[in-house]
């Protein structure tokens, strides 16, 4: 049985994480590392934290230098078989969803599994508002910009260790970074498995406003360029069209 080590990164979340707490708390697979790692939030996020203290594998609040240094300390402390990312305001999609991903890994053989993502509005959780279809992702397609969901990526954590950790220069695009490097530099087999796995609020560090896009693309274009991926603003313009159609989809 595959063992899965959730990431939680937080800060000042105190709204939204204690319905992320309990969405992994409530899966049905049996072996599962929840560790929390928060910035030192100041919000009242460390008492939802401590509330839910026994369905935590590990916790640990201190300032960090930013979303990836904090995701890096929860690589230095995963241990199990896989690793995937929920970020505070993220949610499992239902409580079968780990148990689900790992048969799926277990059963192909694989070291990555991609999954689909829903997109929901603050003040309606179950109003689906865009679905990103992780589907479209492949190696070729990061010079487009295009990457899985990074929220519904789950990784054999040897992948990780091989691959290396997080760049914490990038502010935005350093999931894309990563992403981009590992398809480059290993021989990694993943499959797509086609459901929402994980539901995302709306208002994410890369989505909430004009200099977050163009600082999106800007690390994006340095990414693919860092690690070998012939791209180019026009290249990275055409994923706009297909986030365009998944909006226009719901």
């Amino acid at each position: 049985m595959l063992k899965i080590t959730v990431v939680t990164v937080s800060f000042n979340a105190v709204r939204t994480i204690g319905r992320t707490l309990d969405s992994v708390a409530a899966q049905d697979h049996p072996a599962i590392e929840h560790l929390v790692i928060d910035g030192a939030s100041s919000d009242g996020t460390l008492g939802v934290i401590e509330s839910r203290g026994k369905n935590l594998a590990r916790f640990v609040s201190e300032p960090d230098k930013g979303i990836y240094d904090a995701m890096n300390k929860g690589l230095d402390l995963a241990t199990g078989d896989v690793v995937c990312f929920l970020n505070a305001d993220d949610f499992y999609a239902t409580p079968q969803v780990l148990g689900r991903v790992a048969d799926k890994l277990e059963s192909l053989g694989v070291d990555a599994l991609v999954g689909d993502l829903a997109y929901f509005s603050p003040d309606d959780p179950d109003r689906v508002v865009r679905r990103f279809n992780s589907g479209r992702f492949s190696p070729k397609r990061l010079a487009y910009g295009w990457m899985p969901a990074h929220a519904a990526f789950f990784m054999k954590r040897e992948i990780y260790e091989r691959v290396g950790r997080f760049k914490i220069d990038y502010r935005i695009a350093g999931d894309f970074e990563f992403i981009a490097r590992a398809f480059s530099k290993e021989s990694i087999r993943y499959c797509y498995f086609p459901e929402i796995l994980v539901k995302m609020q709306l208002g994410g560090i890369s989505n909430v406003g004009l200099g977050a896009r163009l600082l999106s693309n800007r690390e994006i274009l340095r990414a693919c360029r860092e690690n070998g991926l012939e791209t180019g603003v026009w290249k990275l313009s055409l994923r706009y069209p297909l986030k365009l159609l998944e909006l226009l989809k719901r």
